[in-house]
């Protein structure tokens, strides 16, 4: 599933390349009904909050997406593309289309759909926080449940577009176990973990990339150089020299180093 600097990176190629363009919308599919509300209209805006990008039409028109697990999208210059496979929806202007495959959510909403969808997700560390108060939501959230801190940062009500891959590797750089309810950590355990998910998620949004390990933050190394935990179990942990380990934590994957994470 993308996590949340994905999602910023498109929403900023839809600011970029087609706000206050009149776009034509159609759904090749046929599975998205809304495309007619759209189509022809201009686009006002695009923005993120976590995993979930809204596309601002005006007159209480917002199109909300949500890739989810197998969510993706293309972009083609030129002539309309050909089209291959199943695609839910094209976005085109001249020289330009955006093809969306296979997303969870895929809809028109007004405002206040939208308000209602945004107030439901947690803050985002991508998102401004000018006068902190999102940084306290997500500590009041944290520091008020026996949840393990693992599951939180997983839960897009308490903190939006940490995936699998920034939970891995942010509870690893702060030498947070896993398992810690979320009411045991200190007041400055949990400013780190929003600090560093604010860094690493606009690392992310800069590379088009996922890098965790400090040493590599200006290069584009290999996948498997990146990450000091994801995806490395039963290898020896780059700290410590203990192994990584490897378990299931409400059904989704949880590395973590039990040297360095005590």
């Amino acid at each position: 599933m993308p996590e949340g600097h994905t999602v910023h990176r498109i929403a900023a190629e839809f600011r970029n390349r087609f706000s206050g363009k009149t776009l034509r919308v159609d759904s090749p599919q046929g599975r998205f009904i809304d495309s007619v509300l759209v189509d022809g209209r201009v686009l006002r805006g695009a923005s993120a909050v976590g995993k979930q990008m809204f596309l601002d039409f005006g007159d209480e028109l917002i199109l909300r997406i949500h890739l989810g697990i197998y969510g993706k999208w293309s972009f083609r210059e030129g002539p309309v593309p050909e089209l291959v496979g199943q695609v839910r929806v094209r976005f085109m202007v001249p020289g330009l289309t955006a093809e969306l495959r296979g997303p969870t959510v895929c809809e028109v909403i007004g405002s206040e759909g939208f308000n209602a969808v945004r107030d439901r997700l947690g803050p985002d560390p991508l998102n401004p926080d000018l006068d902190g108060s999102e940084f306290k939501r997500f500590a009041r959230r944290v520091s008020q449940s026996a949840t393990s801190i693992a599951l939180l940062l997983m839960n897009q009500e308490v903190i939006s577009g940490i995936g699998n891959v920034y939970r891995a590797e942010i509870l690893f750089r702060a030498r947070i176990n896993p398992h810690t309810p979320g009411r045991a950590l200190r007041a400055k355990q949990i400013r780190a973990l929003w600090d560093d998910s604010v860094m690493l998620l606009n690392v992310g949004v800069k590379h088009g990339v996922m890098i965790t390990r400090d040493d590599f933050l200006e290069e584009d190394p290999g996948k498997s150089e990146r990450n000091f935990v994801y995806k490395r179990e039963g290898q020896v942990c780059r700290k410590c020299r203990k192994k990584i380990v490897l378990e299931l934590a409400a059904g989704r994957k949880l590395y973590w180093c039990p040297g360095c994470q005590k």
